[in-house]
Protein backbone atom coordinates (compact mmCIF):
# COMPACT_ATOMS: atom_id res chain seq x y z
CA UNK A 1 0.00 0.00 0.00
CA UNK A 2 2.82 2.36 0.96
CA UNK A 3 4.57 1.61 -2.30
CA UNK A 4 1.38 2.29 -4.30
CA UNK A 5 0.78 5.59 -2.51
CA UNK A 6 4.40 6.55 -3.06
CA UNK A 7 4.17 5.83 -6.78
CA UNK A 8 0.88 7.76 -7.01
CA UNK A 9 2.42 10.71 -5.18
CA UNK A 10 5.43 10.71 -7.49
CA UNK A 11 3.11 10.54 -10.51
CA UNK A 12 0.99 13.44 -9.28
CA UNK A 13 4.08 15.51 -8.53
CA UNK A 14 5.43 14.76 -12.01
CA UNK A 15 2.15 15.84 -13.61
CA UNK A 16 2.12 19.02 -11.54
CA UNK A 17 5.73 19.84 -12.41
CA UNK A 18 5.04 19.21 -16.10
CA UNK A 19 1.93 21.41 -15.98
CA UNK A 20 3.87 24.20 -14.24
CA UNK A 21 6.68 23.87 -16.78
CA UNK A 22 4.22 24.20 -19.69
CA UNK A 23 2.49 27.10 -17.97
CA UNK A 24 5.69 29.10 -17.43
CA UNK A 25 6.99 28.14 -20.86
CA UNK A 26 3.88 29.55 -22.53
CA UNK A 27 3.26 32.55 -20.30
CA UNK A 28 6.83 33.60 -19.49
CA UNK A 29 9.69 31.94 -21.36
CA UNK A 30 8.28 32.27 -24.91
CA UNK A 31 7.20 35.93 -24.47
CA UNK A 32 10.60 36.84 -23.00
CA UNK A 33 12.43 35.09 -25.83
CA UNK A 34 10.32 36.74 -28.54
CA UNK A 35 10.70 40.14 -26.86
CA UNK A 36 14.48 39.73 -26.87
CA UNK A 37 14.61 38.56 -30.52
CA UNK A 38 12.44 41.44 -31.77
CA UNK A 39 14.03 44.18 -29.61
CA UNK A 40 17.49 43.13 -30.82
CA UNK A 41 16.21 43.94 -34.33
CA UNK A 42 14.93 47.37 -33.33
CA UNK A 43 11.25 46.46 -32.92
CA UNK A 44 9.87 47.67 -29.60
CA UNK A 45 6.48 47.81 -27.93
CA UNK A 46 4.67 47.98 -24.59
CA UNK A 47 6.14 45.62 -21.96
CA UNK A 48 4.67 42.15 -21.58
CA UNK A 49 2.65 41.64 -18.40
CA UNK A 50 2.62 38.10 -17.02
CA UNK A 51 -0.37 36.06 -18.26
CA UNK A 52 -2.44 39.03 -19.46
CA UNK A 53 0.02 40.61 -21.87
CA UNK A 54 -1.45 44.00 -22.82
CA UNK A 55 -5.13 42.95 -22.87
CA UNK A 56 -6.10 44.84 -19.71
CA UNK A 57 -4.39 48.01 -20.91
CA UNK A 58 -6.06 47.73 -24.32
CA UNK A 59 -9.49 47.17 -22.78
CA UNK A 60 -9.13 50.20 -20.50
CA UNK A 61 -7.90 52.44 -23.33
CA UNK A 62 -10.81 51.47 -25.58
CA UNK A 63 -13.35 51.93 -22.79
CA UNK A 64 -12.00 55.42 -22.18
CA UNK A 65 -11.84 56.45 -25.85
CA UNK A 66 -15.37 55.20 -26.62
CA UNK A 67 -17.02 56.36 -23.38
CA UNK A 68 -18.54 59.37 -25.16
CA UNK A 69 -19.29 60.35 -28.78
CA UNK A 70 -16.73 62.16 -30.92
CA UNK A 71 -16.94 65.27 -33.09
CA UNK A 72 -18.07 64.80 -36.69
CA UNK A 73 -14.64 63.80 -38.02
CA UNK A 74 -13.45 60.86 -40.09
CA UNK A 75 -10.23 60.71 -38.06
CA UNK A 76 -11.52 57.71 -36.12
CA UNK A 77 -8.31 55.71 -35.61
CA UNK A 78 -7.46 57.25 -32.16
CA UNK A 79 -10.99 56.48 -30.96
CA UNK A 80 -11.46 52.97 -32.30
CA UNK A 81 -7.92 51.65 -31.77
CA UNK A 82 -6.36 54.02 -29.24
CA UNK A 83 -3.74 51.48 -28.18
CA UNK A 84 -2.31 51.15 -31.68
CA UNK A 85 -2.50 54.90 -32.28
CA UNK A 86 -0.56 55.55 -29.08
CA UNK A 87 2.02 52.79 -29.46
CA UNK A 88 2.79 53.60 -33.10
CA UNK A 89 3.62 57.15 -32.01
CA UNK A 90 5.78 55.95 -29.11
CA UNK A 91 7.59 52.92 -30.55
CA UNK A 92 7.71 53.52 -34.31
CA UNK A 93 6.13 52.21 -37.50
CA UNK A 94 6.34 48.51 -36.57
CA UNK A 95 5.59 47.43 -33.01
CA UNK A 96 5.26 44.31 -30.90
CA UNK A 97 2.41 43.94 -28.41
CA UNK A 98 0.72 41.07 -26.58
CA UNK A 99 -2.77 39.56 -26.64
CA UNK A 100 -2.25 37.50 -23.50
CA UNK A 101 0.85 35.39 -24.28
CA UNK A 102 0.33 35.76 -28.05
CA UNK A 103 2.85 38.05 -29.76
CA UNK A 104 1.38 40.47 -32.32
CA UNK A 105 3.76 42.20 -34.75
CA UNK A 106 1.96 45.28 -36.11
CA UNK A 107 3.40 46.30 -39.49
CA UNK A 108 2.57 49.70 -41.03
CA UNK A 109 5.57 50.10 -43.34
CA UNK A 110 4.03 49.31 -46.72
CA UNK A 111 7.27 47.99 -48.27
CA UNK A 112 8.05 45.69 -45.34
CA UNK A 113 4.46 44.45 -45.34
CA UNK A 114 4.73 43.69 -49.05
CA UNK A 115 7.91 41.63 -48.45
CA UNK A 116 6.41 39.72 -45.52
CA UNK A 117 3.19 38.89 -47.36
CA UNK A 118 5.09 37.76 -50.46
CA UNK A 119 6.13 34.69 -48.43
CA UNK A 120 3.42 32.11 -49.06
CA UNK A 121 3.91 30.36 -45.73
CA UNK A 122 2.88 33.61 -44.01
CA UNK A 123 0.24 34.89 -46.44
CA UNK A 124 -1.58 31.55 -46.15
CA UNK A 125 -1.11 31.12 -42.39
CA UNK A 126 -4.34 31.90 -40.59
CA UNK A 127 -4.37 33.02 -36.98
CA UNK A 128 -5.20 30.62 -34.16
CA UNK A 129 -8.85 30.69 -33.22
CA UNK A 130 -9.85 31.17 -29.62
CA UNK A 131 -12.84 29.26 -28.24
CA UNK A 132 -15.24 32.17 -28.86
CA UNK A 133 -14.06 32.84 -32.42
CA UNK A 134 -14.31 29.13 -33.09
CA UNK A 135 -17.93 29.13 -31.95
CA UNK A 136 -18.86 32.18 -34.04
CA UNK A 137 -17.04 31.37 -37.27
CA UNK A 138 -16.70 27.60 -37.02
CA UNK A 139 -14.68 25.86 -39.71
CA UNK A 140 -15.82 28.07 -42.58
CA UNK A 141 -13.64 29.56 -45.32
CA UNK A 142 -12.35 32.48 -43.21
CA UNK A 143 -10.56 30.27 -40.68
CA UNK A 144 -9.92 26.98 -42.47
CA UNK A 145 -6.53 26.10 -43.93
CA UNK A 146 -4.68 23.61 -46.11
CA UNK A 147 -6.64 21.30 -48.40
CA UNK A 148 -9.91 22.15 -46.68
CA UNK A 149 -9.38 25.86 -47.35
CA UNK A 150 -8.56 25.16 -51.02
CA UNK A 151 -11.75 23.10 -51.38
CA UNK A 152 -13.92 25.75 -49.72
CA UNK A 153 -12.26 28.56 -51.67
CA UNK A 154 -13.00 26.79 -54.94
CA UNK A 155 -16.67 26.41 -54.01
CA UNK A 156 -16.93 30.06 -52.95
CA UNK A 157 -15.21 31.23 -56.15
CA UNK A 158 -17.75 29.24 -58.16
CA UNK A 159 -20.58 30.81 -56.17
CA UNK A 160 -19.29 34.32 -56.96
CA UNK A 161 -18.24 33.88 -60.60
CA UNK A 162 -19.37 36.34 -63.26
CA UNK A 163 -22.32 34.34 -64.56
CA UNK A 164 -23.71 33.66 -61.09
CA UNK A 165 -23.30 37.32 -60.12
CA UNK A 166 -25.36 38.23 -63.15
CA UNK A 167 -28.11 35.84 -62.04
CA UNK A 168 -27.97 37.21 -58.48
CA UNK A 169 -28.62 40.84 -59.51
CA UNK A 170 -32.44 40.41 -59.77
CA UNK A 171 -32.57 39.12 -56.18
CA UNK A 172 -30.58 42.16 -55.06
CA UNK A 173 -32.84 44.55 -56.97
CA UNK A 174 -35.97 42.90 -55.57
CA UNK A 175 -34.73 43.14 -51.97
CA UNK A 176 -33.76 46.82 -52.33
CA UNK A 177 -37.12 47.53 -53.96
CA UNK A 178 -38.92 45.93 -51.00
CA UNK A 179 -36.98 48.18 -48.63
CA UNK A 180 -37.81 51.30 -50.63
CA UNK A 181 -41.49 50.37 -50.74
CA UNK A 182 -41.46 50.22 -46.94
CA UNK A 183 -39.97 53.71 -46.90
CA UNK A 184 -42.66 55.00 -49.28
CA UNK A 185 -45.45 53.61 -47.13
CA UNK A 186 -44.13 55.43 -44.08
CA UNK A 187 -43.59 58.69 -45.95
CA UNK A 188 -40.62 61.03 -45.96
CA UNK A 189 -39.22 60.54 -42.50
CA UNK A 190 -35.94 60.13 -40.71
CA UNK A 191 -34.53 56.62 -41.12
CA UNK A 192 -31.88 54.72 -39.24
CA UNK A 193 -30.27 53.35 -42.39
CA UNK A 194 -27.99 51.02 -40.43
CA UNK A 195 -31.04 49.02 -39.29
CA UNK A 196 -32.68 49.33 -42.74
CA UNK A 197 -29.59 48.02 -44.52
CA UNK A 198 -29.14 45.19 -42.03
CA UNK A 199 -32.66 44.00 -42.84
CA UNK A 200 -32.21 44.43 -46.59
CA UNK A 201 -28.82 42.68 -46.84
CA UNK A 202 -30.09 39.85 -44.67
CA UNK A 203 -32.91 39.44 -47.18
CA UNK A 204 -30.43 39.29 -50.07
CA UNK A 205 -28.13 36.78 -48.38
CA UNK A 206 -31.09 34.61 -47.36
CA UNK A 207 -32.38 34.48 -50.94
CA UNK A 208 -28.96 33.66 -52.37
CA UNK A 209 -28.04 31.01 -49.81
CA UNK A 210 -31.41 29.33 -49.27
CA UNK A 211 -33.40 30.14 -52.42
CA UNK A 212 -37.10 29.46 -51.96
CA UNK A 213 -36.50 28.73 -48.24
CA UNK A 214 -35.20 32.25 -47.61
CA UNK A 215 -37.78 33.04 -44.90
CA UNK A 216 -36.36 30.21 -42.80
CA UNK A 217 -32.90 31.44 -43.70
CA UNK A 218 -33.70 34.90 -42.33
CA UNK A 219 -34.54 33.37 -38.96
CA UNK A 220 -31.19 31.57 -38.93
CA UNK A 221 -29.32 34.75 -39.77
CA UNK A 222 -31.17 36.71 -37.09
CA UNK A 223 -29.79 34.26 -34.54
CA UNK A 224 -26.33 34.46 -36.12
CA UNK A 225 -26.49 38.26 -35.91
CA UNK A 226 -27.35 38.04 -32.21
CA UNK A 227 -24.11 36.11 -31.64
CA UNK A 228 -21.85 39.01 -32.69
CA UNK A 229 -22.37 41.43 -29.75
CA UNK A 230 -22.22 38.50 -27.32
CA UNK A 231 -18.95 37.38 -28.89
CA UNK A 232 -17.52 40.90 -28.72
CA UNK A 233 -18.13 40.98 -24.96
CA UNK A 234 -16.58 37.56 -24.44
CA UNK A 235 -13.52 38.34 -26.57
CA UNK A 236 -12.68 41.28 -24.28
CA UNK A 237 -12.48 38.97 -21.26
CA UNK A 238 -9.21 37.33 -20.27
CA UNK A 239 -9.44 33.54 -20.10
CA UNK A 240 -6.81 31.57 -18.20
CA UNK A 241 -6.07 27.93 -18.98
CA UNK A 242 -9.56 27.27 -20.27
CA UNK A 243 -11.31 27.74 -16.90
CA UNK A 244 -14.08 29.71 -18.62
CA UNK A 245 -14.82 26.70 -20.79
CA UNK A 246 -15.62 24.71 -17.63
CA UNK A 247 -17.43 27.41 -15.64
CA UNK A 248 -19.74 29.11 -18.10
CA UNK A 249 -21.43 32.44 -17.46
CA UNK A 250 -24.80 33.64 -18.75
CA UNK A 251 -23.35 34.87 -22.04
CA UNK A 252 -21.58 31.55 -22.67
CA UNK A 253 -24.85 29.68 -22.18
CA UNK A 254 -26.74 32.09 -24.44
CA UNK A 255 -24.11 31.63 -27.18
CA UNK A 256 -24.35 27.84 -26.87
CA UNK A 257 -28.14 27.95 -27.16
CA UNK A 258 -28.08 30.18 -30.27
CA UNK A 259 -25.51 27.93 -31.93
CA UNK A 260 -27.55 24.81 -31.17
CA UNK A 261 -30.68 26.44 -32.64
CA UNK A 262 -28.79 27.48 -35.79
CA UNK A 263 -27.27 24.03 -36.24
CA UNK A 264 -30.59 22.21 -35.75
CA UNK A 265 -32.49 24.52 -38.13
CA UNK A 266 -29.91 24.21 -40.92
CA UNK A 267 -29.86 20.40 -40.53
CA UNK A 268 -33.64 20.37 -40.84
CA UNK A 269 -33.48 22.53 -43.96
CA UNK A 270 -30.86 20.23 -45.48
CA UNK A 271 -33.07 17.18 -44.89
CA UNK A 272 -36.08 18.90 -46.47
CA UNK A 273 -34.02 20.17 -49.41
CA UNK A 274 -32.55 16.74 -50.08
CA UNK A 275 -35.97 15.11 -50.18
CA UNK A 276 -37.23 17.83 -52.56
CA UNK A 277 -34.21 17.41 -54.84
CA UNK A 278 -34.70 13.65 -54.98
CA UNK A 279 -38.37 14.15 -55.93
CA UNK A 280 -37.41 16.73 -58.57
CA UNK A 281 -39.34 19.51 -56.84
CA UNK A 282 -36.26 21.65 -56.10
CA UNK A 283 -33.12 22.68 -57.99
CA UNK A 284 -29.54 23.08 -56.72
CA UNK A 285 -29.01 26.62 -58.02
CA UNK A 286 -28.65 28.48 -54.73
CA UNK A 287 -25.56 28.39 -52.49
CA UNK A 288 -27.01 25.68 -50.25
CA UNK A 289 -27.50 23.60 -53.41
CA UNK A 290 -23.84 24.08 -54.39
CA UNK A 291 -22.78 22.96 -50.93
CA UNK A 292 -25.08 19.93 -51.06
CA UNK A 293 -23.55 18.92 -54.39
CA UNK A 294 -20.19 18.78 -52.64
CA UNK A 295 -21.72 16.79 -49.78
CA UNK A 296 -22.58 14.09 -52.35
CA UNK A 297 -19.31 14.36 -54.30
CA UNK A 298 -17.67 10.95 -54.75
CA UNK A 299 -14.22 12.56 -54.71
CA UNK A 300 -13.13 12.87 -51.07
CA UNK A 301 -10.95 15.85 -52.03
CA UNK A 302 -14.07 17.90 -52.74
CA UNK A 303 -16.55 16.31 -50.35
CA UNK A 304 -18.06 18.42 -47.54
CA UNK A 305 -19.57 17.20 -44.29
CA UNK A 306 -22.87 18.45 -42.87
CA UNK A 307 -20.91 20.48 -40.30
CA UNK A 308 -18.88 22.03 -43.16
CA UNK A 309 -22.13 23.09 -44.84
CA UNK A 310 -23.43 24.63 -41.61
CA UNK A 311 -20.16 26.53 -41.10
CA UNK A 312 -20.13 27.79 -44.70
CA UNK A 313 -23.71 29.10 -44.45
CA UNK A 314 -22.80 30.99 -41.28
CA UNK A 315 -19.57 32.35 -42.77
CA UNK A 316 -21.44 33.54 -45.87
CA UNK A 317 -23.82 35.47 -43.65
CA UNK A 318 -21.12 37.10 -41.49
CA UNK A 319 -18.93 38.06 -44.45
CA UNK A 320 -21.75 39.13 -46.78
CA UNK A 321 -24.47 40.61 -44.63
CA UNK A 322 -22.26 42.36 -42.07
CA UNK A 323 -19.78 43.85 -44.53
CA UNK A 324 -22.33 45.16 -47.02
CA UNK A 325 -24.74 46.67 -44.49
CA UNK A 326 -21.85 48.57 -42.92
CA UNK A 327 -20.46 49.72 -46.26
CA UNK A 328 -23.89 51.07 -47.22
CA UNK A 329 -24.40 52.74 -43.82
CA UNK A 330 -21.08 54.59 -43.88
CA UNK A 331 -21.46 55.50 -47.58
CA UNK A 332 -24.91 56.97 -46.94
CA UNK A 333 -23.55 58.94 -43.98
CA UNK A 334 -20.74 60.37 -46.12
CA UNK A 335 -23.07 61.26 -49.00
CA UNK A 336 -25.51 62.79 -46.51
CA UNK A 337 -22.71 65.10 -45.37
CA UNK A 338 -20.99 65.69 -48.71
CA UNK A 339 -24.08 66.40 -50.80
CA UNK A 340 -21.99 67.66 -53.74
CA UNK A 341 -20.76 64.10 -54.26
CA UNK A 342 -24.31 62.82 -53.81
CA UNK A 343 -25.35 65.01 -56.75
CA UNK A 344 -22.41 63.81 -58.86
CA UNK A 345 -23.38 60.20 -58.16
CA UNK A 346 -27.06 60.91 -58.97
CA UNK A 347 -26.11 62.51 -62.31
CA UNK A 348 -24.08 59.43 -63.21
CA UNK A 349 -26.93 57.09 -62.24
CA UNK A 350 -29.32 59.07 -64.45
CA UNK A 351 -26.86 58.92 -67.36
CA UNK A 352 -26.43 55.15 -67.07
CA UNK A 353 -29.89 53.93 -65.97
CA UNK A 354 -32.36 56.80 -66.08
CA UNK A 355 -35.26 55.51 -63.99
CA UNK A 356 -34.71 51.87 -64.98
CA UNK A 357 -33.61 49.16 -62.58
CA UNK A 358 -29.83 48.61 -62.43
CA UNK A 359 -28.18 45.81 -64.42
CA UNK A 360 -24.79 44.16 -64.03
CA UNK A 361 -23.55 45.71 -67.29
CA UNK A 362 -24.58 49.20 -66.20
CA UNK A 363 -23.12 48.82 -62.71
CA UNK A 364 -19.67 48.37 -64.25
CA UNK A 365 -19.99 51.84 -65.82
CA UNK A 366 -20.60 53.65 -62.51
CA UNK A 367 -17.12 55.16 -62.17
CA UNK A 368 -18.00 57.93 -59.68
CA UNK A 369 -19.96 55.46 -57.58
CA UNK A 370 -16.91 53.22 -57.49
CA UNK A 371 -14.76 56.14 -56.32
CA UNK A 372 -17.23 56.92 -53.53
CA UNK A 373 -17.35 53.29 -52.40
CA UNK A 374 -13.55 52.98 -52.36
CA UNK A 375 -13.19 56.17 -50.33
CA UNK A 376 -15.85 54.93 -47.91
CA UNK A 377 -13.96 51.65 -47.48
CA UNK A 378 -10.74 53.61 -46.91
CA UNK A 379 -12.19 55.78 -44.13
CA UNK A 380 -14.51 53.17 -42.60
CA UNK A 381 -13.23 49.64 -43.43
CA UNK A 382 -15.68 47.05 -42.05
CA UNK A 383 -12.83 44.84 -40.78
CA UNK A 384 -10.04 46.74 -39.05
CA UNK A 385 -7.27 44.15 -39.17
CA UNK A 386 -5.95 41.16 -41.08
CA UNK A 387 -4.00 38.59 -39.06
CA UNK A 388 -1.55 36.01 -40.44
CA UNK A 389 0.38 33.38 -38.46
CA UNK A 390 4.12 32.77 -38.84
CA UNK A 391 4.18 28.97 -38.65
CA UNK A 392 7.99 28.59 -38.49
CA UNK A 393 10.96 30.90 -38.03
CA UNK A 394 11.16 32.99 -41.20
CA UNK A 395 13.75 35.41 -42.60
CA UNK A 396 12.47 38.49 -44.42
CA UNK A 397 15.60 40.22 -45.65
CA UNK A 398 17.57 40.99 -42.48
CA UNK A 399 14.49 40.57 -40.28
CA UNK A 400 13.97 37.30 -38.40
CA UNK A 401 10.38 36.45 -37.50
CA UNK A 402 10.07 33.88 -34.67
CA UNK A 403 7.70 30.95 -35.04
CA UNK A 404 4.13 31.38 -33.71
CA UNK A 405 4.19 35.20 -33.90
CA UNK A 406 1.15 36.85 -35.51
CA UNK A 407 1.54 39.41 -38.30
CA UNK A 408 -1.06 42.08 -37.54
CA UNK A 409 -1.97 44.21 -40.57
CA UNK A 410 -3.95 47.24 -39.31
CA UNK A 411 -6.18 48.34 -42.18
CA UNK A 412 -7.44 51.49 -40.48
CA UNK A 413 -3.94 52.65 -39.53
CA UNK A 414 -2.75 52.19 -43.11
CA UNK A 415 -5.89 53.76 -44.61
CA UNK A 416 -5.53 56.94 -42.55
CA UNK A 417 -1.73 57.30 -42.60
CA UNK A 418 -0.75 60.82 -43.82
CA UNK A 419 2.63 59.47 -44.98
CA UNK A 420 0.77 57.29 -47.48
CA UNK A 421 -2.30 59.37 -48.39
CA UNK A 422 -1.15 62.93 -47.65
CA UNK A 423 -2.06 65.42 -44.95
CA UNK A 424 -5.72 65.26 -46.01
CA UNK A 425 -5.85 61.51 -45.25
CA UNK A 426 -8.77 62.05 -42.83
CA UNK A 427 -10.93 63.89 -45.36
CA UNK A 428 -13.54 62.41 -47.68
CA UNK A 429 -12.06 62.85 -51.17
CA UNK A 430 -13.29 60.21 -53.65
CA UNK A 431 -11.16 61.79 -56.38
CA UNK A 432 -8.23 59.86 -54.88
CA UNK A 433 -9.57 56.86 -56.78
CA UNK A 434 -10.29 58.63 -60.08
CA UNK A 435 -7.75 56.37 -61.84
CA UNK A 436 -8.68 53.25 -59.90
CA UNK A 437 -7.11 51.57 -56.89
CA UNK A 438 -3.82 50.61 -58.54
CA UNK A 439 -3.22 54.23 -59.61
CA UNK A 440 -4.64 55.93 -56.51
CA UNK A 441 -2.66 58.82 -55.05
CA UNK A 442 -0.86 56.60 -52.56
CA UNK A 443 0.90 54.78 -55.41
CA UNK A 444 0.81 51.68 -53.24
CA UNK A 445 -2.32 49.53 -53.60
CA UNK A 446 -0.99 47.30 -50.81
CA UNK A 447 -1.92 50.08 -48.37
CA UNK A 448 -5.61 49.78 -49.32
CA UNK A 449 -7.01 46.52 -47.96
CA UNK A 450 -10.71 46.72 -47.06
CA UNK A 451 -11.19 43.08 -48.08
CA UNK A 452 -8.02 41.63 -46.59
CA UNK A 453 -4.57 41.01 -48.02
CA UNK A 454 -2.98 38.32 -50.18
CA UNK A 455 -4.39 35.00 -51.43
CA UNK A 456 -6.81 34.73 -48.48
CA UNK A 457 -8.54 38.02 -49.30
CA UNK A 458 -12.34 38.15 -49.39
CA UNK A 459 -13.66 36.09 -52.29
CA UNK A 460 -16.97 38.00 -52.21
CA UNK A 461 -15.59 41.53 -52.70
CA UNK A 462 -17.20 41.95 -56.15
CA UNK A 463 -20.48 40.65 -54.74
CA UNK A 464 -20.33 43.25 -51.94
CA UNK A 465 -19.48 46.17 -54.21
CA UNK A 466 -22.16 45.22 -56.75
CA UNK A 467 -24.83 45.02 -54.06
CA UNK A 468 -23.73 48.38 -52.64
CA UNK A 469 -23.86 49.98 -56.09
CA UNK A 470 -27.35 48.57 -56.73
CA UNK A 471 -28.70 49.81 -53.40
CA UNK A 472 -27.18 53.30 -53.73
CA UNK A 473 -28.35 53.56 -57.34
CA UNK A 474 -31.97 52.80 -56.46
CA UNK A 475 -31.90 55.20 -53.48
CA UNK A 476 -30.39 58.02 -55.56
CA UNK A 477 -33.07 57.50 -58.23
CA UNK A 478 -35.79 58.22 -55.66
CA UNK A 479 -34.39 60.42 -52.88
CA UNK A 480 -32.16 63.28 -51.86
CA UNK A 481 -30.89 62.90 -48.33
CA UNK A 482 -28.94 64.65 -45.61
CA UNK A 483 -27.50 63.60 -42.26
CA UNK A 484 -29.99 64.11 -39.43
CA UNK A 485 -29.16 66.34 -36.48
CA UNK A 486 -30.09 63.33 -34.32
CA UNK A 487 -27.07 61.40 -35.57
CA UNK A 488 -24.43 60.75 -32.89
CA UNK A 489 -20.97 60.02 -34.27
CA UNK A 490 -19.63 57.08 -32.28
CA UNK A 491 -17.85 54.45 -34.41
CA UNK A 492 -16.98 51.38 -32.37
CA UNK A 493 -15.38 48.01 -33.03
CA UNK A 494 -17.69 45.09 -32.26
CA UNK A 495 -15.89 42.48 -34.36
CA UNK A 496 -16.60 44.88 -37.28
CA UNK A 497 -16.58 48.71 -37.38
CA UNK A 498 -20.12 49.78 -36.42
CA UNK A 499 -22.04 52.99 -35.69
CA UNK A 500 -22.83 52.65 -31.98
CA UNK A 501 -26.12 54.56 -32.19
CA UNK A 502 -27.07 53.88 -35.81
CA UNK A 503 -27.02 56.28 -38.77
CA UNK A 504 -30.01 58.64 -38.87
CA UNK A 505 -30.69 60.10 -42.33
CA UNK A 506 -33.38 62.53 -43.54
CA UNK A 507 -34.83 61.55 -46.93
CA UNK A 508 -36.74 63.75 -49.37
CA UNK A 509 -38.61 62.34 -52.39
CA UNK A 510 -37.38 63.59 -55.77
Amino acid sequence: MVTFLGVLLVLLCSILILALFKFFHKFWWVPMRITHVMSSQGIQGPPYNFIYGNTKVISNMIKKSTSSPMDMSHHIFPRVEPHLDSWLHIYGNNILYWQGPQAELVVTEAELLKKIMSIRGISMGRQDMGPISNKIFGGGLVFSQGDKWAKQRKLATHAFNGERLKNIVPAMVESVDMMLKRWKDVGTKEKDVYEEFRTMTSEVISRIVFGSSYEEGKKIFQKQGALIPLAAKQLSKTRILGFKMIFKDKEDLEIDKLLADIRDTIKKMIRIRESMIVSGAESMNDYLGILLNSYHDVDENYKLSIQDIIDECRTFYIAGHGTISLLLSWATLLLGIHTEWQEKAREEVQEVFGNQSPSLEGIARLKRMGMIINETLRLYPPTLSTIRKVLKETHVGDLVLPASINIHIPALALHQDPRIWGEDAHLFKPERFAEGIANSVNKNPGAFLPFGYGPRNCVGSNFAINEAKIALTMILQRYRFTLSQNYVHAPVQLVTLRPMYGVQILFQHL
